[in-house]
């Protein structure tokens, strides 16, 4: 028989230890002669990333042995740190971002120290050739340039510039007999789910670039994984439609292969992602997303159908083929993400890798659900609703949960309902959360993604607002205990919302902005114009960034907040949470503020992960007056005087 004891105070299996208990992050899979490669971030190791391999027989192979750890900063933000080359792997080592080759298990460096970074790299059949996109970091004081570059690993150092010019490239992709290359190209004031080109060039057999040209630049059409048919057709995913939909070039122009409402692509944040891959010349195994969720299966090209593939999974990432064999990340709401290898004719399916090697009682998760609601100007937004769930445990007849809404990062993001440990830590404990997909967010085709151009801070903040509105009106969230939650962009939302609303009664952001003035000045070639189309040109509409900016309206926060921050955060800096933390101390509002020295954007370390989730239990515990089953380690908030007091973390 179920315990009743108040929301928010149920004893729960899952702490802040099995946050990160042999948990890794799955990212940058391949598939190169029936061998797959992937990279997995450890928490335990400091957030070291190890290059992996699969061999045909099915054995695992680590490839970096300590301290090398493979994660590239093009763009700050990352991804695709390797390539192969004949069973070798060149990747970039993270600590110094030099280009290294392994090859026998041995690591040795490929190039010398030239204050440049490498990522994206495309393989030329055949060769000892690697197309990469190269970010130039060695003038001081002045923005990198990028540009994609042919190394040639058959001579050590050696590079040639094959496309420069565009402030950006990505997605380099070689024609199947390795006489062509193309790529992704925009400049600034652009993102690349805003507006991108696609190029192509001829290669000569030494690698020489010969005449190159431009196929597609529209405007306000953004482009996505460009890839070639196994007959030397070259594909694209473009949202020229109004959503991102796979296309096939001729001589006649982009040819739509299966027109629907659906997205094939996704927002390109780090490189290396994947939607699709060719089974072979008429089929291509992909994914997509509509209102109902993610799909994966197969496209046919004789007929434009869709035929969905039988799979555990409910979301998908990193499609890859090589006849029929692919290979996935795929997750659900109750099942970590997990490296799949499918067999395309038999439909068997096979894990490689789970992101947690042991599972956990599905009998203790809280089934998200798809939300729809109203907002302003009688327009829909959507989010997913987490209730309060531990079988356990039941609440006092009568009382409401308290309530955690989630803004996600981006903005230009998602937020996914496969299973999130996170969230699962604040439900099973007896916590409300609802994840909002904000008008802004992808998934919802480019109308619902371009609704947050011009309005960041205004519509991210009236969906966080309305969603929980629309949750008290249902009886499913306590009035009086709602907590805006989120980081980087997701922080920003959540302290505008506390500055420029009265709905919510605590905050907690990690790694959020709070002067957007100061990140349009500060902040890292990739984004540094993204405010462009948010808010507005820079310096010319610096009024606006003032009246958004939660810094410049810090008086009217009267909520407790609690900052948690990266110390060596480059994308969000730290001063972006001082100034916020030393204006609402001055106010004398409740505050708290968790530094982490050696963490960038984004926790990895297995202690910070821990650190920070119980925290912000600690914080809402003494906010809310909520006793939990175990104490979490305590923080100092300056400006309150809790009843119960724990020890401060170190």
């Amino acid at each position: 028989m179920a315990t009743v004891s108040p929301y928010g105070s149920w004893q729960s299996p899952f702490t802040s230890d099995l946050l990160v208990d042999r948990m890794v992050r799955l990212s940058d899979v391949k598939l190169v002669n029936e061998e797959v490669y992937w990279v997995e971030m450890r928490p335990a190791e400091a957030g070291r990333c190890v290059i992996m391999r699969r061999d045909p027989r099915g054995k695992n192979h680590n490839l970096l042995s300590r301290p090398f750890s493979a994660r590239t900063l093009v763009h700050e933000m990352g991804g695709a740190p390797f390539g192969v080359v004949d069973r070798d792997v060149l990747f970039v080592n993270m600590v110094d971002q030099r280009l290294h080759l392994c090859t026998r298990g041995k690591i040795s460096p490929w190039l010398p120290q030239n204050l440049c970074r490498y990522a994206d790299f495309a393989c030329r059949s055949g060769t000892r050739q690697v197309v990469a996109v190269r970010e130039d970091h060695s003038v001081p004081n002045v923005e990198p340039t990028n540009c994609l570059v042919l190394l040639d690993l058959s001579w050590v150092g050696t590079e040639v510039v094959l496309a420069s010019g565009h402030d950006f490239y990505s997605s380099p992709t070689l024609s199947p007999d390795g006489s062509q290359v193309a790529w992704l190209c925009w400049n600034h004031p652009h993102m690349p789910w805003e507006e991108t080109e696609l190029w192509v060039a001829d290669l000569d057999a030494e690698g020489a670039p010969g005449d190159s040209h431009c196929l597609i630049a529209q405007s306000g059409v953004s482009l996505y994984q460009p890839q070639w048919s196994p007959e030397g057709v070259l594909h694209v995913i473009s949202d020229e439609s109004g959503w991102w939909n796979l296309y096939a070039l001729s001589e006649e122009g982009p040819q739509a292969l299966c027109t629907r409402e659906v997205e094939f692509g996704e927002p390109q944040w780090v490189l290396g992602q994947s939607s699709y891959a060719f089974v072979d010349a008429q089929r291509i195994l992909c994914k997509w997303q509509g209102t109902n969720g993610q799909h994966l299966g197969i496209l046919d090209l004789r007929d434009s159908s869709l035929t969905e593939l039988d799979t555990p999974y409910s979301e998908f990432g990193y499609i890859r083929a090589e006849g029929s064999l692919a290979a996935f990340l795929g997750a659900s709401p109750t099942r970590f993400p997990e490296l799949a290898l499918m067999n395309l004719n038999s439909g068997e399916c096979k894990v490689v890798r789970r992101a947690r090697r042991a599972g956990i009682d599905e009998s203790y998760v809280s089934r998200p659900q798809p939300i729809e609601f109203e907002t302003e100007n009688a327009e829909r937004a959507h989010a997913f609703y987490y209730p309060p769930f531990n079988p356990d445990f039941s609440a006092p007849e009568g009382e409401l949960p308290p309530l955690l809404v989630k803004s996600h990062g981006g903005p230009t993001a998602a937020s996914s309902p496969s299973l999130n440990l996170e969230i699962q830590y604040w439900t099973n404990r007896g916590f409300a959360v609802v994840d909002v997909n904000y008008r802004g967010s992808t998934g919802y085709g480019t109308a619902y993604r371009r609704r947050l151009a011009g309005n960041w801070g205004l519509v991210d903040v009236q969906d966080s607002v309305h969603a929980a509105r629309h949750l008290v009106s249902r009886n499913l969230a306590d009035p009086q205990r709602k907590a805006v939650m989120g980081g980087s962009a997701g922080g920003f939302t959540t302290l505008a919302c506390l500055a420029f609303t009265d709905q919510f009664q605590a905050g907690m952001s990690r790694y959020g902005i709070g002067d957007l003035e100061a990140l349009a000045r500060d902040t890292h070639k990739f984004e540094s114009r993204y405010l462009d189309s948010l808010i507005g040109p820079y310096p010319a509409d610096a009024v606006v960034y003032a009246q958004r900016s939660p810094l410049q309206s810090a008086q009217r926060i009267s909520c407790p907040v609690l900052f948690l921050q990266g110390l060596e955060d480059k994308i969000v800096p730290p001063n972006q949470a001082e100034r916020m933390v030393a204006a609402l101390k001055e106010n004398g509002i409740p505050v708290a503020y968790l530094t982490f020295p050696e963490e960038q954007h984004g926790f990895r370390q297995a202690e910070t992960i821990k650190v920070a989730i119980q925290a912000e239990e600690y914080f809402l515990s003494q906010i809310w007056g909520i006793a939990p089953a175990v104490s979490p380690r305590g923080i100092d908030i300056d400006n309150w005087s809790p009843a119960v007091r724990g020890d401060p973390v170190s």
